[in-house]
């Protein structure tokens, strides 16, 4: 292969490239993927069919399961699994509603709900050994499910256990059987409930993700060939993850939204890992190295700032422990196997994987697009290159507009409010959403969600009725009904219903005056215990313990953050500035969610029609993923201006430099998975949609906007103070560097583009 610049200076950089070969541990590892490359991808193949075995022996399937230990609504849950257990399976809400302006009960349409409720109650739904089965059905037309109007009705059917992913076969079975008898007459039928919830719904969002990706690489890569390996990474270890994560459902809950993560995640560090090793990879041979050495020295330089990046994440997301919330933890470490799996992939098989293709990489050229000239002078002369020259140049501007912009962003973040965005925030495509508005019309917007109280008697049997004296007179209740008791007359509900809906902040205040003020009041002076739960009550309750610890998940996440990088780049003034600057670009993203989703602006763009508020645990596994990745671009890009830096450029021309040989690709890593992350927006599910636009604008505003504008102009004006660490921490830190060690250093001599006076050492 010939340079560019002629047979000589080719030569000069066949030498000056093996002469700053690799060392260390790492170096070893690589060398010998990229030397034996199908004992490699061997390897790879057989722990895949191993994991494809261990999931249909051991693996399980999905199910939701949240418990918040201590509180309110746990006790309440508790008392009733163990004291109401035969009424403990699941419920499916079915509504029932004549066309605008008629009636249900006409004989017709009376007797086709009546036909139904008989069908529901036949055999041919009974419970079996093998599946689930309807218990009971209620009365459509009793005094407390038929509306004043007579428009809409509902009946509960009861299952004889709770409903879980393999039983939605069943679910549907009954769905159908209602719809097909009573739509006949001109009765509409919607369904909601516990028991109905829609199939996780993938592959349309992680499709148009691969799309975007796939533009964005063949601009960068000017060839297919290239291309399609960071999209294959991407592919193969999300796949790996989803093994992964199913042998951890046989042994543990996982939550159903976790494939999401999994997928928004997995592909987005997948195809950004992938790149960075793969462009490394590309230089070197370019440079004249062999596609062996080629691939070693891509996997040692590359592929060591890979494994810090995914360090940051794996730190992150162990930090989601210390919220106290089991399901909370198991959607961080779910999320995390797509970075983990990438990580190992990508400093093995895809080393192995490059050294196979060599020079091939470059074939398929895209047409109509000239090849990129990788050359040190032609990145030079990129408008990345000029756009951190400029922002050096005009750093004491750059620096304060940049600041105070993402200060304003990040400050819309305190309207924030936490709860739980009830069904009437979904698209109304589903039909849990409808029926929720049916619900809502006919009974009073409270109706869909009441607030149970629980009340352990302990021999205190007054306890439920005066509770429920007390709530008849309370402002802003609807409606209370008679306490209900168990068999034994040990524990009884007393079930109160707002006026407002479930999200409304007027529900938030009535169940903190219920706890506080109505609950102790009735219960003074007996043994009684009463818990206020329901579904407001238990997002107040993990909004409540993420409050309470998030100074603890904080300081351990930014602590061991601080520490790892500080021992990377031995630096704690990169260190510090990385810390801050990735807690701004994550508070941007949720002030963004915030305006988007709480309060209204631009609410269309995202598919939906209704505005509520942030899920409680978005925030804590938003900002642990968030703090992760975005800590990732940090990574990626000091390192090179660090490696510059030992090289002998001063703070100010390893920036420039830097950015023109990392900056292209920061870019392009971060539209890739932006986009990606982007694509979940058109999920059917709200929960995808708000993770999918905070974590997209959190993303592109760290990389975009903090990476490559407000951490130069910082860089420069610190200048060599940016390198600062005490001499004991020095010391006492591991001497681990994302710097690769080298056979030979060799200090860059004067050129066009590296004045002199800027090769010197600082």
């Amino acid at each position: 292969m010939t340079d560019r610049n002629g047979p000589e200076s080719a030569g000069t950089g066949r030498r000056a490239a093996h002469e700053r070969l690799s060392t260390g541990g790492l170096a070893r590892w690589t060398r010998a993927c990229a030397s034996h490359p199908w004992r490699v991808v061997a390897a790879w193949v057989g722990i895949v069919v191993l994991l494809i075995v261990l999931v249909g022996t051991i693996g399980g399937s999905l199910r939701d399961e949240f418990e918040i230990p201590g509180s309110d609504t746990q006790k309440a849950t508790d008392l009733i699994e163990s004291e109401f257990a035969s009424e403990q399976g699941g419920v499916l809400n079915v509504v029932f509603a004549a066309p605008e302006g008629e009636r249900l009960d006409t004989p017709a349409r009376k007797a086709a709900i009546q036909k139904a409720v008989t069908r529901l109650k036949s055999k041919e739904f009974k419970p079996t050994d093998d599946k689930a089965g309807v218990e009971s059905v209620g009365k459509p037309f009793s005094k407390d499910t038929f509306s004043d109007d007579g428009r809409i009705a509902y009946m509960e059917v009861q299952f004889d256990q709770t409903i879980e992913g393999d039983d939605r076969d069943e679910v549907v079975a009954v769905e159908d059987a209602v719809r097909d008898t009573v739509e006949p007459t001109g009765v509409t039928v919607e369904y909601n409930g516990e028991a109905e919830f829609p199939p996780v719904e993938q592959g349309t969002s992680e499709a148009l993700g691969l799309l975007a990706a796939i533009i964005v690489l063949l601009i960068v890569f000017r060839t297919f060939v290239a291309m399609l390996i960071p999209i294959a990474l991407a592919i193969t270890a999300v796949a790996t993850a989803f093994l992964l994560l199913f042998i951890l459902a046989g042994l543990t809950d996982i939550n159903t939204i976790t494939p999401i993560l999994v997928s928004m995640i997995g592909l987005g560090v997948g195809i950004d890992y992938s790149l960075f090793i793969v462009t490394r990879f590309r230089q070197a041979l370019h440079e004249g190295l062999s596609p062996p050495d080629a691939a070693a020295e891509a996997g040692s330089s590359a592929g060591r700032a890979v494994l810090f990046a995914g360090l940051t994440v794996a730190i992150s997301v162990s930090g989601l422990a210390f919220i106290g919330l089991d399901f909370v933890t198991k959607l961080g470490v779910g999320s995390a196997l797509g970075v983990l799996t990438t990580v190992l992939i990508a400093n093995s098989l895809l080393l192995a994987v490059l050294a196979l293709l060599g020079h091939k990489i470059d074939r398929l050229k895209v047409p109509f697009l000239r090849p990129i000239d990788d050359s040190e002078s032609a990145r030079e002369r990129t408008l990345i290159a000029r756009w951190g020259r400029f922002v050096t140049a005009n750093a004491r501007f750059v620096f304060p507009v940049v600041l105070l912009l993402i200060l304003g962003l990040a400050a819309t973040s305190t309207l924030v409010r936490l709860g739980a965005a009830d069904q009437g925030t979904q698209p109304k495509d589903q039909t849990s959403r409808r029926a929720y508005d049916l619900l809502a019309e006919g009974f009073g917007p409270g109706f869909n969600g009441p607030i149970p109280i629980v009340v352990d008697v302990n021999g205190d049997r007054q306890a439920p009725q005066k509770i429920y004296d007390r709530v008849r007179g309370l402002k802003d209740v609807a409606s209370v009904g008679k306490p209900q008791f168990n068999d034994e007359k040990t524990v009884a509900i007393v079930f109160v219903t707002p006026e407002s809906a479930p999200q409304d902040e007027a529900t938030d205040k009535l169940v903190d005056r219920l706890r506080e003020d109505v609950v102790p009041a009735a219960t003074a002076g007996g043994d009684a215990l009463a818990y206020v739960s329901g579904q407001t009550a238990a997002f107040k309750d993990i909004a409540e313990r993420i409050i309470d610890r998030m100074p603890l998940f904080l300081l351990y996440i930014i602590g061991v953050t601080f520490f790892v990088l500080s021992m990377a780049f031995r630096s704690i003034v990169i260190a510090t500035k990385a810390a801050i600057t990735t807690i701004l670009s994550a508070f941007v993203g949720f002030g963004v969610l915030t305006l988007v989703v709480q309060e209204g602006h631009l609410l269309g763009l995202t598919g939906l029609d209704r505005t509520g508020p942030i899920e409680t645990f978005v925030p804590p596994i938003a900002f642990a993923i968030l703090f992760g990745l975005s800590t990732d671009y940090e990574v990626f890009l000091m390192s090179r201006i660090r490696e510059e830096h030992v090289h002998g450029l001063k703070t100010r021309e390893a920036v420039e430099h830097g950015i023109a040989a990392i900056g292209r690709v920061v870019v392009a890593a971060a539209l890739i998975m932006g986009t990606v992350f982007a694509a979940f927006i058109l999920s059917a599910d709200r929960v995808p949609k708000e993770f999918g636009l905070l974590l997209a604008v959190a993303i592109l505003t760290d990389a975009l906007i903090v990476r490559m504008t407000l951490v130069p102009s910082l860089l420069t004006l610190l200048g060599e103070k940016s390198w600062y660490i005490p001499r004991w921490l020095d010391r006492a830190l591991p001497n681990i560097t994302i710097e690769p060690p080298h056979e030979r250093e060799i200090s860059p001599g004067p050129s066009p583009e590296r004045p002199a006076e800027a090769a010197g050492r600082p």
